[in-house]
């Protein structure tokens, strides 16, 4: 079995210890390395191209919001999933600008950790429950036009696409329900992307319920 390979960044040892100790119970999950602050976080990535990297955001000499940029700017092929005590809004949207793959609160991760690793190893997004009603409240805020899409263009194949990406399916569900292959499904999510100038998974979650499609797919 190819075990996912996990590299856990957080400025508090205890934490880290916790969470190695959490992980190691999973045969399919192996901690390659602990970083203590966001420099670390980036310079261990490159050094142990680990697959997911479970990140907080408040670590000293770089924060986790900067190190996920930085980790993008490389090119390092990785998912990184935050870890935090913070449930707001603000850095929810900060995380999936940034190009985060996942947000899990540290008071759920004894239940939500693991199927987050996995979650986001295969590509896709993972947000905890009432995170979708955070990103819905600050959506609806928004006046109409203030961050053009070009969702318009998008057929209605494509849309159906883009929601049952965002709701989480895999390309072999999707492609299931469609009734077609999962390589084609793969080619219209990087149609869409093209399309809309997008860059990460994540960020489909974000214009799907802009748009309300997840609604739709629930």
């Amino acid at each position: 079995m190819q075990r996912i390979k996990v590299l856990l960044a957080d400025d508090h040892a205890v934490l880290r210890a916790g969470l190695r100790a959490l992980l190691a119970g999973e045969p399919d999950m192996e901690v390659v390395g602990e970083a203590v602050d966001g420099e670390d976080a980036v310079g261990q990535t490159e050094r142990l191209c680990p697959d997911v990297v479970v990140m907080d955001i408040a670590m000293p000499r770089l924060n986790g919001m900067d190190a996920i940029r930085r980790i993008r700017e490389l090119g390092l092929r990785c998912k990184v999933l935050v870890l935090t005590m913070h449930a707001e809004e603000q850095y929810l949207l900060q995380v999936l600008r940034a190009g985060g793959a996942g947000y899990v609160l540290k008071a759920s991760a004894d239940t939500e950790l693991m199927e987050a690793i996995r979650t986001v190893y295969r590509g896709e997004a993972f947000l905890y429950p009432s995170a979708t009603a955070l990103l819905l409240e600050d959506y609806r805020g928004r006046i109409a036009g203030d961050e053009r899409d070009h969702f318009e263009d998008l057929s209605e194949r494509e849309r159906e696409v883009l929601a049952l990406t965002a709701a989480g399916y895999t390309n072999q569900e999707i492609a299931d329900k469609l009734i077609i292959s999962a390589k084609t499904v793969d080619t219209y999510r990087s149609r869409i992307m093209e399309k809309l100038g997008l860059h990460h998974r994540s960020e489909l979650v974000t214009l799907a319920l802009r748009h309300g499609l997840l609604n739709a797919h629930a």
